[in-house]
């Protein structure tokens, strides 16, 4: 059903010291009105089902002539905090020695040279990049001939898009948000347009490329209600920024209150739906899961701890433990999501008094194996296809959750913890549908785990009510190309 414009009012007030107190936007509700936000008209009425009515309110645009002096601010603050992120950058570089690599790239330093009218997607790391696999491959059929540039900010996102497209992309990193660094970076890759995926609001990113008429759209777009509140110090300048903005593709109507909240322009946000749907399940995969089970025993029970912080492995190893009382040959698969921390948690495993293995240094783990430590990149999806449950994690200490629409697609189970607030609404339509389960705290999880094994049925049902809930809101690939077409005809 198509969304309906609500009544958007602009005018000009002063302000009590006759000065100009700025323009004000308001909106007001039409009461039967399902949302405000709207896509262009090839994609309006592609607007997901489950956009809702939003309340009253009104948005203050800043003082345009104050908008030069908060960005010098916003510049000199970064340039002076320069140091301190290149002192964390090498931190973290004794840690994952990929970070000492292409500093330059940050500095929008590169060796790219002659690329004219490229498209270039940015996506920070290697969740946002693959959720934006379905739409580079779609663009990238569509745009045969085109050069696409793809950027990202971790080595792990780097090296996903390298693994996955090879030297058919330019990939470099995001330099930092200063203007020198970003005027060398378009001038070596000239993008005819520019897609930033999720919430990444660079402000002398976005106004460089608006000077130069480069148009951005900002797509699969989420704002969570901490990263709406932590824009506070600069939130006039990310006004602007959203302001320069070409479009905004939210993935959800809550995602599209927040964004308007911010100052995003109601005649460029649109709600077209999360492309974390749109993944598609490799042909191969199921038969390469069926092969790994075979290996490893392929009647035993399997559950896999997925994506991994600090301060979840213990729950883990304590919940596997429990699991092993009940089902001694059990065997657990171990994600962390950050790979200088890969060696550590394998030898939690050890210590924990477990028979591990690790993908990196034994390749496959065996019968007797009690934990198997993925402990590489971009194999994800394989091990989720050969598990019998999947806990996603992210979710048991304030991270806020990962990506759980993966197992979903391979009909496994999902249980997290009680932290996904960077998922709501995706977890909220997975628990509605029955294709979750969620726990209060770590000490919950052996005794989830431990039921979705003894229950096969049950196990059955939750997967496939996972599956049917990700299907069910797929087609946002679509709606977004429509709308770079729709940007590039202008």
């Amino acid at each position: 059903m198509p969304a309906q414009e609500s009544q958007w009012r602009g005018e000009y007030r002063e302000g009590a010291d006759g000065g100009d107190a700025g323009i004000v936007l308001s909106i007001r509700d039409a009461r039967a009105t399902p949302s405000p936000f709207h896509a262009p008209l090839a994609v309006s009425a592609a607007v997901p089902s489950s956009a809702h009515r939003l309340p009253v309110y009104s948005v203050t645009l800043a003082h345009a002539a104050t908008v030069p002096l908060r960005r010098f601010i916003y510049t000199l603050t970064m340039y002076l905090l320069t140091p301190a992120i290149l002192y964390r950058l090498a931190v973290r570089g004794l840690r994952y020695r990929e970070y000492f690599e292409r500093w330059r790239e940050r500095f929008g330093f590169s060796r790219v040279k002659g690329v004219r009218d490229s498209i270039w997607i940015h996506a920070v790391s290697m969740g946002e990049v693959n959720a934006a696999l379905p739409l580079i491959d779609a663009l990238m059929q569509r745009y045969e001939g085109a050069s696409f540039v793809i950027t990202t900010v971790t080595p792990t996102g780097s090296e996903r898009v390298r693994r996955v497209y090879g030297e058919r992309v330019i990939n470099l990193y995001l330099p930092y948000d200063l203007p020198a660094s970003i005027r060398r970076f378009l001038d070596r890759i000239r993008p005819r347009v520019a897609l930033i995926m999720e919430t990444e609001i660079w402000p002398n990113l976005f106004l460089e490329c608006e000077a130069r008429r480069i148009p951005l759209i900002i797509a699969n777009a989420r704002l969570s209600e901490k990263s709406l509140r932590g824009y506070g110090p600069i939130r006039a300048l990310a006004q602007h920024a959203l302001i320069s903005a070409r479009y905004i593709a939210a993935q959800s109507a809550t995602d599209a209150t927040r964004l308007a909240e911010l100052g995003a322009p109601p005649e460029r946000l649109g709600v077209i739906g999360n492309l974390k749907y749109d993944m598609t399940v490799p042909p191969h995969l199921l038969e390469g899961a069926a092969r790994m089970r075979d290996r490893w025993g392929a009647r035993r029970p399997v559950w896999i701890a997925a994506s991994t912080h600090d301060g979840e492995e213990l729950p883990v190893l304590k919940a596997h433990a429990e699991v092993l009382r009940r089902f001694p040959d059990a065997l657990l698969l171990l994600a962390p999501r950050h790979p200088e921390r890969f060696k550590p948690v394998a030898l939690a495993c050890h210590n924990f008094g477990f028979l591990t293995r690790t993908r990196s240094e034994d390749d496959a783990a065996l019968p007797s194996t009690q934990c198997f430590v993925v402990d590489t990149l971009g194999e994800l999806l394989n091990f989720y296809a050969a598990a019998d449950a999947a806990f996603v994690g992210g979710s048991l200490v304030p991270i806020g959750g990962h990506n759980v629409l993966e197992p979903a697609a391979l009909a496994v189970p999902v249980v997290v913890g009680p932290y996904m607030f960077n998922f709501a609404e995706i977890s909220a339509s997975l628990l509605e549908a029955g294709a979750e389960v969620q726990l209060l705290d770590g000490d919950e999880l052996g005794g989830a785990i431990t039921r979705l094994f003894a229950d096969e049925a049950q196990r059955a049902r939750v997967g496939q009510a996972a599956k049917f809930a990700f299907e069910r809101e797929q087609g946002s690939v679509l709606r977004t190309v429509a709308i770079v077409e729709d940007t590039l005809r202008r």
